[in-house]
């Protein structure tokens, strides 16, 4: 019987998708013993907004994170990489790509998972040879999108390329959920032969509502491995739920190897965390063709809905959608995932409020049309190029982190002998002021906010109509109810 594997986002594009990332590692800790116990193959724990999120809101120092996780997970831990960009938007030079990787494997990460926003592969050469070096497991995706230009033969060549490259594994990232069952059945034939024998992933989100049945057609194609969450942080702009795709999967008759009692206590406790912490659950979102036109991610959608109403300009938002499509046809069709979803619906939102389109053009969209980040999937148009004044691809000589010099060095000079790789790595990412409550917190450590277990049995024994029962909880027999 085939053998369907599972790599768990809950602790990563879950929370991200659903709580704007605002899952604490005390959040985290009690559910590891579960989560080892669940059947998974890989455990994503690490991407760019995780990142970002622990250093300017948290206040947690990300390698702490990242080492107290691997260090209590037997499953290996994977992490999201940007390419070239890593954790931000910004283009780093090959030495402090390397550098990453170094110190990612010294925290006992044992997987990357790594992709180019633009889809120029030439962008994670150095992250998959660098992850590669160091004994880290690589899958590298290419990121669907819907355009005249990303054509099924286009993704066939991003997988060849990302085999060349000497990625361990391959697949396809569907950012925004774009993917339709009928296009999965033209799609996945063809990865899987361009793939080459080399295991293919598939990682898509809900929200177009679809991606449950694309999911029944990777199985149907041979997929290897599939993304999701547990019940409570799938759905919406999440990811499937892994509850939903293991029962498809034996339907189909494919193993999943998963333990659905240890999956049972994982949904049981996020719902019991929900409930808590005051953060929704993800549910399934109504059906929305103008997905399909303006491409937008959930969770930016509603954080662009909020600002306009900070600007009581709330009622606006369905004319900047509109525009978004048009200024992604305008640009050449980017792809609408970090960073380039954000310049796109910035130039969106500009050109709504000035009355005039491309009266103002920031600068990082006159890089991204003139191939800073790299190779574009086609032309801007001729009324952006004239607007903005530049030459398209007057920058795309070649790799584009190749072009950046050393940073190393500098950076070393400035902190002095007493700066470890971990502080060389948080300089080149951040201000220095970002950076000094992570240190005021490592000198002066506050109490982690825990998870009793006699609040979730409250909780439990406050939620159950069913009397006294005994439930199996992070491998402790627990009594709740009455």
């Amino acid at each position: 019987m085939p053998r369907l594997g599972f790599i768990d986002v809950t602790l990563r594009d879950g929370h991200q998708c659903l709580w704007a990332t605002r899952m604490t590692s005390a959040m985290m800790a009690p559910i590891l013993p579960a989560i080892d116990r669940a059947g998974y193959d890989y455990v994503n724990v690490l991407g760019g907004a995780v990142f970002d999120v622990c250093v300017r809101f948290l206040h947690e120092n990300p390698w702490r994170r990242v080492e107290a996780l691997c260090a209590n997970l037997r499953t290996p831990a994977d992490t999201f990489l940007r390419g070239q960009s890593l954790y931000t938007f910004e283009l780093f030079p090959d030495d402090i790509v390397e550098l990453n990787s170094k110190v990612l494997a010294r925290n006992g990460m044992k997987s990357v998972t790594v992709y180019d926003a633009i889809n120029d592969n030439r962008n994670v050469e150095v992250p998959i040879s660098s992850a590669k070096a160091v004994g880290m497991n690589v899958t590298a995706v290419t990121v669907y999108t819907v355009s005249p230009v990303h054509t099924d033969a286009y993704y066939a060549e991003r997988i060849r390329e990302l085999v060349a490259l000497g990625a361990d594994r391959v697949g396809v990232k569907d950012p925004t959920g774009l993917l339709t069952p009928e296009r999965a059945k033209t799609l996945f034939p063809v990865v899987m032969q361009a793939a080459g024998g080399k295991h293919v992933e598939l990682h898509s989100h809900c929200q177009s509502t679809l991606a449950p049945e694309v999911y029944s057609e990777a199985i149907k194609a041979g997929f290897h491995y599939v993304h999701t969450a547990v019940m409570p942080l799938a759905n919406g702009a999440s990811l499937p739920a892994v509850e939903d795709i293991a029962r498809r999967a034996a339907e189909l008759g494919v193993e999943t190897g998963l333990n659905m009692e240890a999956i049972a206590e994982i949904s049981g406790y996020f719902n019991w965390l929900c409930v808590r912490e005051d953060k929704p659950r993800g549910k399934a979102v109504a059906y929305d063709p103008a997905l399909y036109s303006h491409q937008v991610p959930g969770g930016m959608i509603s954080n662009l809905k909020s600002q306009l109403e900070t600007m009581s300009m709330g009622h606006r938002l369905p004319e900047i959608l509109e525009e978004v499509g048009r200024v992604r046809e305008d640009l050449g069709y980017p792809i609408l995932v970090s960073p380039f979803a954000q310049y796109v619906v910035t130039q969106a939102v500009i050109n709504v409020v000035s009355g005039e389109r491309y009266k103002t053009i920031p600068d990082e969209v006159r890089k991204y049309a003139m191939g800073y980040y790299g190779r574009l999937a086609a032309t801007p148009c001729k009324e952006f190029l004239e607007r903005a004044q530049v030459e398209p691809g007057a920058l795309a000589h070649g790799r584009a982190g190749a072009h950046v010099e050393p940073w190393i060095p500098r950076l070393r000079k400035e902190l002095g002998a007493g700066a470890d790789d971990e502080d060389i790595l948080l300089a080149a990412f951040y201000e220095k002021g970002l950076l000094a409550p992570l240190r005021v917190r490592a000198e002066k450590p506050h109490a982690h906010r825990t998870t009793p277990l006699n609040e979730l049995v409250h909780y439990l024994g406050s939620q159950t109509g069913l009397g006294r029962m005994k439930l199996r909880f992070a491998g402790t027999e627990l009594m709740v109810g009455r």
